[in-house]
């Protein structure tokens, strides 16, 4: 039997703080007395603040006229002549008729990264009677995310978060989820970046954020300021089964591939300061060296409309990163040559990336300058970048007898030649061109020759 309730009175407003002071009374009721009990605390964070996000808006629907269904079930202990029946309010139904507008607020894709970063989500689905469970990580969260929050309005007529009632639904969602494992932490601080929110995430348990906005992060990893512009932290966030790969190695991997990412989607050189920080289980942080130290060349700035092509352009390059052939090892020597503080350092670095992509034969072709600038430049200038680039190369053999001119010549001339080097890794992990460059800049030189001489 199914009927509907009469509608609630919307929950009053919160602002910032409230909401902080409610996430943390929604920790210390998952954990007892003691909030650091939890092992995932910013997986909790990211949930309990979509769930009062949530709550608000699903009792302002409730307000306007819409209507929770409900069943009447009968109760255990009735006589036979005369039954128990009480009324179960449905709020699963009315959540899910409600998705769509949820997946629209703004705590929906934190909470959202936040689960997708967790491992056992499967046992958590099982756990709460789901018969299918997605293959698809992305998906999975979000079934996920839906069954929690059902769990937190679970049997209740109206939709008042209750602190309890979340820490309840939150501390089944972890020991399951974390049954085995250690939330392990880490930030290290981005030097040449800088965010026009507080943070951005980008999925899998990494973030950057501003150093400011990290209440929790370690003091030394905010002492020092570029100049206008504050400290961004590359936060990431995952948790360790037995036998997992050694964490800083993990994390050493990891900031390695963002950082050579963030250098082909920008020029500014970005670049790891010297020490990282990590902390396991919300203990203390511990620092650890990292192969940084270089000087940024600029500022790489993203504001908040741009975050969704940053996101977008990470993951395409993540899934598209070769681990060994030609265009690998060309990737490596590019990383190679953003990380030299002297241009004359970087030279060979850089040569030796394009050879590799477009010189097979051998440098006594002496094909390289004008295969780069058959792909690099409009025709009217192949002429002159073909002649700068034989000028590089033979200034690379005077930089190895050491008669080289000095830094200062040479930046200008190496710097345009790395950006050459980027924009054809970033053109071919992107699909923009085939990964055969050499005959792709042939069959351009041959139609440039079959044209001229159709002019003549």
């Amino acid at each position: 039997m199914h009927g509907v309730a009469a509608p609630k009175l919307r929950n009053p407003a919160r602002g910032p703080d409230a909401l902080q002071r409610f996430v943390r009374r929604a920790g210390q009721d998952a954990a007892g007395t003691n909030p650091t009990a939890m092992r995932n605390p910013q997986l909790h964070a990211a949930l309990a603040a979509f769930a009062e996000e949530a709550a608000f808006q699903l009792s302002s629907d409730t307000a306007g006229g819409a209507e929770v269904p409900f069943e009447v079930v009968e109760l255990a202990g009735g006589r036979r002549e005369a039954p128990l029946y009480c009324y179960r309010p449905l709020t699963a139904s009315f959540i899910d008729e409600r998705l769509s507008i949820l997946g629209r607020l703004p705590t929906f894709l934190p909470a959202l990264h936040a689960l997708t970063a967790c491992g056992g989500l499967d046992a958590y689905l099982v756990s709460r009677g789901e018969s299918r469970v997605s293959p698809q990580p992305r998906a999975r969260a979000e079934q996920a995310l839906r069954l929690f929050l059902t769990r937190v309005f679970e049997d209740v007529g109206d939709f008042e978060l209750s602190p309890h009632r979340l820490g309840k639904a939150y501390e089944e969602l972890e020991a399951v989820v974390m049954d085995g494992r250690a939330l392990t932490e880490v930030v290290a601080p981005l030097l040449g970046l800088a965010l026009g929110s507080d943070e951005v995430a980008l999925g899998d348990g990494l973030t950057l954020v501003r150093a400011e906005a990290c209440a929790d992060a370690p003091a030394d990893a905010v002492r020092e300021r570029e100049d206008g512009h504050g400290i961004v932290l590359a936060r990431l966030t995952w948790e360790a089964a037995p036998g997992d790969e050694a964490p800083l190695r993990h994390a050493q991997v990891r900031l390695r591939r963002l950082l050579t990412t963030l250098r082909l989607y920008d020029a500014a050189g970005i670049v790891l300061a010297r020490t990282a920080w990590t902390r396991t289980g919300g203990g203390s942080w511990q620092p650890f060296a990292l192969a940084g130290g270089a000087t940024p060349r600029g500022v790489c700035v993203i504001p908040p409309q741009q975050e969704d092509e940053l996101r977008a352009f990470l993951s395409l390059i993540a899934r598209r990163t070769p681990r060994s052939g030609e265009l690998a090892w060309a990737l490596h020597r590019f990383e190679l040559a953003t990380d030299r503080e002297r241009p004359s350092e970087a030279l060979t670095d850089v040569l030796l990336a394009l050879r590799a992509l477009l010189e097979p034969e051998g440098t006594q072709t002496g094909r390289l300058a004008g295969r780069v600038a058959a792909l690099c430049a409009i025709p009217e200038q192949r002429a002159e970048i073909t002649e700068r680039i034989a000028h590089l190369v033979a200034l690379e053999r005077s930089v190895v007898a050491g008669v080289a001119p000095d830094d200062a010549a040479l930046e200008g001339l190496v710097d345009e030649l790395t950006g050459w080097l980027r924009a054809l890794l970033r053109d071919v992990l992107c699909g923009h061109l085939d990964s055969d460059l050499r005959t792709l800049a042939d069959a351009m030189l041959r139609e440039e020759d079959a044209r001229q001489q159709t002019v003549v």
